[in-house]
């Protein structure tokens, strides 16, 4: 049985941060899940599972109406997976029994490396470290929230001026400082080793390169892409550490293909 098991919407790069830490730790994480138009056929559950045709009706009770991402949409969702997950969203985490939930990415990454800590000190090496990793986790939140806001708004026809300054300020914001940090750190955000920070970094960056598959609807509204063609003139230390890590044996894995893929988006 898995020392953790996750249920989500794939590819998710926000899942990819528990798998590439758990490639460092040692740890055997479990994955679920389906892409995100077909998550609507499946029981929402810790035994989370593609439904049959007729348990749609017979499940009809666990029916719960979708919202972020899968707006207005019918779920199947279980008592037991609300109680253990009460936001009722995915990516969803469980320890070995299912009845304990883990939620958020950055935490369900924590939870993978406490849980291997003696193998690989992904949470610093002391509680200074730790926190300073917190710091930038915590800072990758404000990052997230706008970047969700705007792909969901490129993937369904939505996006707006205000929409895209707004992402398009937290990326400046969150590019900025960890430009800085490089320039004093190195090629690392923490300490002289890979830790959490850069985990969440290089996911929450691949995840935002989703960009590159939106173009059109770009320039319908006379918008220009934020990680246009001269972005990495203006971080090379920031794409430098992300080239390094979509390289590295623990980060390839999840990260190459995807990558390489909205690459060859941007470039066409």
């Amino acid at each position: 049985m898995a020392q953790l098991r996750i249920f989500s919407y794939l590819p998710n790069p926000r899942v990819w941060k528990a798998t590439i830490a758990a490639r460092f730790c040692g740890v055997d994480v479990e994955v679920r899940g389906a892409p995100s138009k077909e998550l609507r056929d499946w029981l929402w559950d810790y035994d989370a599972r593609p439904l049959g045709g007729q348990e749609r009706t017979s499940l009809s009770s666990l029916a719960r109406t979708g919202r972020v991402g899968l707006t207005g949409a019918k779920l199947f969702k279980t008592d037991a997976f609300l109680e253990a997950q009460p936001f009722g969203n995915v990516p969803a985490a469980f320890g070995r029994d299912g009845r304990v939930g883990i939620f958020e990415s950055n935490s369900i990454m924590r939870t993978v490396a406490r849980l291997g800590e003696a193998t690989f000190p992904l949470y610093g090496r002391d509680a200074y470290e730790a926190s300073r990793i917190d710091s930038f986790l915590d800072v990758s939140l404000v990052f997230a929230r706008d970047t969700q806001i705007y792909l969901l708004a490129l993937s369904d026809g939505t996006v707006d001026a205000p929409i895209h300054e707004r992402a398009k300020q937290a990326f400046a914001i969150y590019a900025s400082g960890l430009e800085q940090a490089l320039s004093n750190q190195g090629k690392s955000l923490v300490g002289d080793g890979i830790t959490l920070a850069d985990i969440c970094f290089a996911a929450e960056l691949a995840l935002f390169m989703n960009e590159h598959g939106r173009v059109a609807q770009l320039r319908e509204r006379g918008l220009n892409r934020i990680l246009h063609g001269g972005i990495e003139n203006d971080y090379p230390k920031v794409f430098a550490h992300f080239a390094r890590l979509v390289e590295h044996e623990h980060f390839s894995p999840d990260l190459k293909p995807y990558v390489a893929k909205l690459l060859a988006k941007a470039a066409a």
